[in-house]
Order: C-alpha cells, then structure tokens, then sequence
C-alpha cells in the first residue's frame, strides 16, 4: 500500500507513522485524559484497515481526517484536540510557502500526481517540468488571493473545479476555432514576420502548422482547424504545375496536348497533397508547446463547407489523402506504426457521403476502416446538428462548442474586424470560450441526503457559487489589451485588432462562449432515485437536473450578455478527484462513490451493460442538453475485420445523435512486439498498472498504449481513477 504526500510524491505507506503521530498528541495531554498504550495502537490499527478499504493510494490528509475520526469515536476528545491543534500549527508553516516542495518533486521527477495529470504531457522532459512549475505558481496565486476564499474551498473539496487555475494567473482563454482562412488569404505576423498569403497548397500547410504552435502556445485549451480553409490553395498548385510542365515541355522540345499537360500536373498535385497532409501530421505531432506538449489541435472535415464544383472536389482529396496518411499511423521509436494522440480528426456525416449511392460514400467508407483502426475520425452528424444549432460547424478541441451565431443578424457587424467577414454569413471561425467551472452532481445528491427539496435548494447554492467563479473568469479576461498574444488579437487567429486595443467586446454579444461542465449525473441520479438514468424514473429525473443546468445558463445569459452554455465536462483528472473528495465526506455509497472516478458527464456508466445502438439513441437525448459542448462514444473491439458494422454505427449516428465516436484499442508493446490491448491488472500495492499479456512488460516506458481519454486520445497513460474507469468499460458491440 502507498501514501500521496502533500508534495505529490507517492511512497510507501508506514503504519508507524500513524501511531507515532497519536503517540505525540497523548503526550501533550494531561496524564488524566490521556489514553492507554493499546487503545493507540487499535485506533492506529482501525486506520490502517480502513486505508486498506480504499483500493488506491490514500492521500495524507486522508490518513489524518481518518485518525480524528477515530479519536472522537473514543472520546479521546483532548487528545484529539492536541492532535488537530499540532495539524493546524503545520498547516500554517506549509502556508507559509505553499509551492517549494511540489516544485521540488517535480524536478525529482517523483510526483506521482502530476505524473498522471495529463494523458497527453510527457512530466519528465524539461520543457513540461517547467510549465508545470509555473503552473504551481499560478496555482498558488490563484489559491491566495485571486479567488474568494469561498470558491477555492469549495474547489478543494471536490464540490466544483476552477478548470485551468494553473494557467489562470494570466489573461488567457480557453479554446477556440482557429480564422484560418482570414490568415492564409489576407497574411498574417508570426514572431514579428510578415507572412504574406501562400502561392501553394503545401506552403499553406507549413504556414498552417505554424499558426497551430502559435495559437497553442497562448492559450491553455484546443483548438480546431478545418480543411475547407487549405481547399483553395489546391487549386493555386495546380495552375502552377500546369505552367510548369508545359514550360518544361516546351524548353525540351516536346509537344503535349493540353488533356496530357493537365494529367502530368495532377499526378505533381497529388504529390504535393499527399507532402502537405504530411507536413500537417508530423509538425503537429513532433511540435513542442511552451506548455510543454504537442498542439491540441482537431482538424475538421466538412464538404459543404466549401461550395460545390472544383473546391469541394479538391476538398474530397484532401480528406482522402489525410484519412489514408492517419490510418497508416506514425512510426514510434522502433520504427513500427502507432496510433498517434493528435491531430483529433473530425469527420461530417450529411446527405452527400452517408448513403452507398451518395457522391463521396467512398470517403465515408475509408474513414469507417480509419476509426476501426485508429480511433479517429469522430463524427459529427450534420443532420442533427441542424436541427440542435441551426448551423455545421466543429467543436473547439475535443467537445466545447461555440453557441449559434445571435451576433451577425443582431448588427454588431464585423466585431473581431476580421479580413474575411462576410455580412451574409454567420460567423464561428475567429470565436473562443473563456473558460470551465464545473459543477459537481454528485455531492449535491450525497449532501441532501435524498432530501428532494433540499436537493433543489442546495443546487441553487452550488450553481450562485458556479456563477460567480464564472464572471471572476469573465472579469480576469475584461481590460486585457490585444498585445498581450498578437498572433490571437492582432494577427488573425481571433481578430484583427488594434495595438493596445482591449478584447472587451469579444467577450460579450455571444462572440465567445463561457461554460458551465458538470460531472457524474449518473451517479447523482442513482443517489436520489436508487435507479440508473437509463431507467424511466431515473431519465426523468436526470433530464430535469440538465433541466436545470440550462435554465441557470439562459438566465445568466439574459443577466449579462454573456453566453453561458452547459458543457459536458471531459474530467481527465478531475473524475479522480471528485472520486477521492466524495469518498472523505461520505464514505463508500454502493454504486455512487464506490470507485475511483465518477461518471463523465450524462454517459450512461461504463459498466452497465447496453448495446452501442441503444446507448446513442439513448444519450442523444441528454447530449441535446448540453449545447455547450459533449460527446457519446460506444466501446467496441477489434473492428478492422467488421468495417460494415461501423458503417452501421455511422449511419445510426447521422440519425440519432449531433457527435460521436467509437472506442477501440490500439496497443504495442516494445519488448516483444505484441499489437493488441495491453491489459490493466492490479499490484500488490492495490495500484492499477500495465501489463503486456504476451511477454508480461509492465515498462510504461517500454509500450506504446492509446485510449480515448475523454473524448481525445491519451497516450501519456492516467492517474488511478481514470484507470480504473478505462479497465471497466464494457463492451458495447
């Protein structure tokens, strides 16, 4: 069994420790009140049994609440006294300088927590090490004075997340849908260079990629990009070629027609393609942030975005190429392809691709054998989405979505100044979110004791306490002047700006969005109603909490300006934490705080068994609640061999459901060379670990594993919560 140390550092637990620690506060007691010798060492031993219970690595504050707890049962209470009085005097020597030992076990590379932080970060290289030390910094800024004393309580208590506070000591929003088209058609300023507009498709990929770890760099969420931006410049390359070959024909002598110039500069144009997707893939994958990993980018795939004719066919070819490049994988350290964490592919299901007859049915297909293969694309149905949002367009990074463009009919006009706006058009390219809180279901549920008025009542409070953390998010970002990332404010990526000009009507108009996420509906559901949400009585009482969550959003909205939308929260970490926090204030509920993690957002638990049919008919109504951002997944094996029954899926989803994806795996192992699932077993310690089943590896270092984390591959591997979630997740074809 382990301990986490304040400092992050996971280390052997030692029972002697705890006894000690009760030995010292009787000693500081009067003989008179003092305990006997024994009745320590049983509380010691009741400690260490209920440590034992938890099945993961308890935290120290943990151990401690649990010795109060002990102690008061005994009615050892001065004894207990002494003992929280020696706690609390500790407490205020560590407040003193809250950041020098998480930094110090960062550089010692023996953070346990921060180790698994992020699916995607690689903790151990320097440039990561530094990020997360300035992280600790913000942290405990944000920790001491940027937040009220309310909030960031509540925040370490597990009862909402302030997302991102080791980014939020600066002006930074989230996520964003990168203006591509206005930086590549009109020019753009890279580190203070003049980039003029491309003269061909594969200078426009450079170009691209570039944008991309500018655009990363300063701000901390996803971004996303979409093809139909990089469309035209295709057929900029294939005049040049065309002038090309007939130049170099003439010069040698050889006459061509023009139907034969025209075929020998398709077979160059393809080639360019096939280098500029290329260039896409490896810069993203191979780029370093200064946050320490590589771009978060989604690339959107969307054929009426672009009008029919010659773009949208040159469009089709750049899907296919990027589809054909992202099946193949990248090649690890071995030399074997894998599949990679990024870009996140995002393919669009519409009338002209879903049908055998349709026109591109032929890239729908290769993409069904991609995402049997490596997980991606995603799909968006535009059908659906037509019918929630009234438009098509991408999410930022993995899940948020933009709200409906309310700007444009309303007369603001061109508000970002934007080179490439267009008055007849809506307008989601250039557009941002400001930032997450989210609330947590679950210990609204626990906290009302299945008390339904108290229910109601406590969740007004926790979401007054949501509001404000929002609008201090909101206020962070309000006066803050367009030098600040100019690549962002000035240069095109979200506008186009003033030197020293503020952002502050970005922020309002519903041109940016600001999310309220929320977690664990299914167990908060279960809690109330002893029922899953799948259930009629649990459906009915969970789709009035998402009820609730939007009728909170409209009304902040209306109070404000602001778009508030509700917002499907991935949880990476958090799922971990709300776990641990819910099991400190309330113990082990069955079948509410009995693991690890708690449930993302609306899904339907990842245990409960139910087919991949059902399970998307069934979300979709959920997901309809959450405009601000969410994403249903079905689990499936090994489909390489079955790619109509992803046809089928696809097809279902374009009816059913506005986003979705499937799960499969994707695993290698370095020792022996095994591809296949790389299995999750427990230690002796109770930790979850990785296990190659064919040579037995157990080197993290020594595998290369994918899994969709939370709506985005992770490769990086997760913390215990999130593990153990991954281990339990049924299949659901």
């Amino acid at each position: 069994m382990n301990v986490i140390k304040r400092s992050g550092e996971e280390v052997a637990f030692d029972a002697n420790k705890i006894e000690n620690a009760i030995i010292k506060a009787n000693e500081a007691t009067d003989e008179a009140k003092r305990i006997a010798s024994d009745k320590i060492h049983e509380i010691a031993a009741r400690v260490i049994a209920q440590c034992s219970t938890v099945k993961r690595s308890v935290s120290v504050e943990e151990i401690q609440d649990m010795v109060e707890n002990e102690l008061m049962s005994e009615k050892a209470f001065t004894v207990a006294h002494n003992y929280i009085t020696y706690r609390y005097e500790r407490a205020l020597i560590r407040k003193a300088n809250t950041t020098d030992q998480k930094i110090l076990s960062l550089l010692g590379r023996n953070n346990e927590e921060v180790k698994q932080e992020n699916s995607n970060k690689n903790p151990t290289v320097n440039s990561t090490q530094r990020d997360y030390m300035a992280g600790e910094v913000s942290k405990d800024m944000t920790k001491r004075f940027l937040l009220p004393q309310d909030i960031w309580d509540a925040h370490e208590k597990g009862i909402i997340h302030f997302h991102d506070a080791d980014y939020f000591a600066q002006p930074m929003y989230n996520c964003c849908l990168v203006n591509l088209e206005d930086m590549l058609q009109n020019g753009t300023v890279i580190s203070g260079t003049k980039i003029d507009k491309p003269h061909s498709f594969a200078t426009a990929c450079n170009i691209a990629t570039q944008i991309i770890a500018q655009v990363a760099s300063n701000q901390y969420g996803g971004q996303t990009i979409t093809l139909s931006h990089l469309a035209p410049f295709v057929d900029i390359s294939r005049q040049k070629h065309r002038r090309a070959v007939a130049e170099e024909m003439a010069e040698a002598g050889v006459e061509l027609s023009n139907e034969k110039i025209n075929e020998v500069a398709e077979t160059r144009l393809r080639r360019e393609i096939k280098d500029g997707v290329q260039t896409i893939q490896y810069q993203i994958i191979t780029l370093m942030t200064t946050n320490g990993q590589a771009p978060f980018v989604t690339v959107f795939m969307y054929l009426d975005e672009v009008p029919a004719g010659r773009t949208r066919e040159d469009l089709a070819i750049i899907i296919e190429e990027m589809l054909k490049q992202r099946m193949q994988g990248i090649k690890n350290e071995k030399g074997v392809y894998i599949t990679p964490a990024f870009p996140k592919i995002i393919y669009t299901l519409d009338e002209d691709n879903i049908h055998e007859d349709s026109k591109y049915y032929y890239l729908t297909k290769l993409a069904a054998e991609c995402t049997a293969k490596r997980m991606v694309p995603d799909y968006i149905s535009a059908k659906i989405m037509k019918q929630d949002k009234g438009d098509v367009y991408p999410c930022m990074g993995c899940r948020s979505f933009l709200t409906p463009d309310r700007f444009t009919p309303a007369g603001k006009g061109n508000m970002a100044e934007a080179g490439n706006y267009n008055a007849g058009m809506k307008k989601y390219y250039g557009r941002f979110n400001q930032g997450v809180v989210t609330i947590n279901l679950v210990d609204i549920a626990c906290s009302s004791h299945k008390d339904m008025k108290k229910f109601w009542q406590l969740f007004d409070e926790r979401l007054d306490l949501c509001y404000r953390a929002l609008m201090i998010r909101h206020d962070r970002l309000m006066g803050t002047p367009s030098d600040v990332a100019p690549i962002l404010w000035q240069y095109g990526a979200i506008a186009r700006l003033k030197k020293g000009e503020k952002i502050d009507k970005l922020l309002f108009d519903g041109y940016s969005t600001i999310s309220l996420g929320y977690g664990g509906l299914c167990e908060c559901v279960r809690y109330m109603t002893g029922e899953s949400h799948t259930a009629p009585e649990g459906e009915e009482f969970g789709l009035k909490v998402m009820q609730h969550l939007n009728d909170a959003c409209k009304k902040w909205k209306a109070d404000t300006n602001i778009d508030f939308s509700v917002y499907g929260t991935p949880m990476e970490s958090t799922t971990y934490k709300f776990a641990k926090c819910l099991q400190e204030r309330f113990g082990i509920i069955e079948g509410v705080t009995d693991k690890n993690y708690i449930t993302n957002s609306y899904h339907i638990k990842v245990t409960e068994e139910i087919n991949a049919f059902d399970k998307l008919t069934f979300e979709s109504k959920f997901q309809k609640l959450s405009p601000g951002g969410a994403i249903s997944y079905v689990e499936v094996p090994n489909m390489q061999n079955n790619v109509q029954a992803v046809l089928a899926l696809m097809k279902h989803i374009y009816s059913t459901i506005m986003y979705a994806e499937l799960n499969t795996k994707s695993d290698y192992c370095q020792v022996c060379g095994y591809t296949g699932e790389i299995q999750i077993i427990e230690d002796k310690n109770h930790k979850l670990i990785w296990k190659c089943p064919n040579c037995g590896n157990t080197d993290q270092n020594k595998m290369n594993v994918a899994r969709r984390t939370c709506g985005y591959i992770g490769t990086q591997f997760w913390n215990q919560g999130r593990t153990q979630e991954i281990k339990e997740r049924v299949l659901h074809l």
